[in-house]
């Protein structure tokens, strides 16, 4: 997901927003800009997370969805 994240206190917010979401295992800021939060879990709902972080922070977009399969 890419969000809006100017100063540290966005950043801990927005990771805060992510660690409360059910179903979310791991949570990493990644990008050239620190603007990308990268989320894995089990059956988490890209959908509900990003309207919490458009609520708090003005502006998240869904980058990639992707399923991670075991081998």
């Amino acid at each position: 997901m890419k969000v809006q994240m100017n100063c540290e206190k966005c950043r801990a917010q927005a990771l805060k927003i992510a660690a409360a979401t059910q179903g979310v295992t791991h949570i990493a800021i990644q990008g050239k800009e620190k603007d990308e939060l990268m989320v894995t879990g089990d059956e988490v709902d890209s959908v509900k997370l990003t309207r919490c972080l458009r609520k708090k922070l003005h502006h998240a977009t869904i980058l990639t969805i992707e399923v991670i399969k075991e081998k």
